[in-house]
């Protein structure tokens, strides 16, 4: 089966969902920053700081290339993945996209709790990781709206929720249907 792309926001649940599809599905998970940091044997923050965000964008399209050729993987990107290069008309061509869509509450909600670990977001107060995500979903929302599929995640705080989302995306979606 041909790759699955992850595509959204951050804290719309990429992670989170794809882990727990691949396990109801048996299919591999690949988080592509994580990818990344063990190809190059370094974080993501040191590639950026070290390269810059031209550098690391060049870096994630290379890697973005090498796990699309991958069979029965589920692969979430980073949040700016869709947004570079032809990275969004690529992933549609080699694979499905899907765009995971949570609300602006439910995201600031998400991303407030982990602030510092986001060097996007670190030091800043919560107005301003307001604007930030508007600001970046507005530009962003172009090439996350090109996704084959949207589902939306904003119910994938526990255990339960994440279960019925599972369920209910395998369902409903024809990319698991013989």
């Amino acid at each position: 089966m041909k790759p699955l792309f992850i595509i959204g926001y951050m804290g719309s649940g990429k992670t989170t969902f794809g882990k727990a599809l691949a396990a109801n599905t048996g299919m591999r998970f690949i988080d592509l920053d994580f990818y990344i940091e063990q190809r190059h044997h370094a974080t993501v923050r040191d590639i950026f700081a070290k390269h810059g965000e031209a550098g690391f964008r060049e870096i994630e399209r290379e890697m973005l290339h090498e796990v699309a050729n991958f069979e029965d993987v589920i692969i979430s990107c980073g949040g700016g993945t869709p947004c570079f290069f032809d990275n969004m008309d690529y992933m549609n061509e080699m694979g499905t996209t899907l765009w995971l869509q949570a609300s602006h509450d439910t995201l600031f909600s998400r991303l407030i709790r982990k602030r510092e670990k986001r060097p996007l977001l670190a030091g800043h107060t919560d107005e301003e990781i307001k604007e930030i995500i508007s600001t970046q979903l507005s530009s962003r929302a172009p090439f996350y709206s090109k996704a084959k599929h949207t589902w939306q995640s904003d119910s994938l705080e526990d255990r339960r929720q994440i279960d019925s989302n599972i369920s209910d995306f395998m369902e409903a979606s024809i990319f698991f249907k013989k």
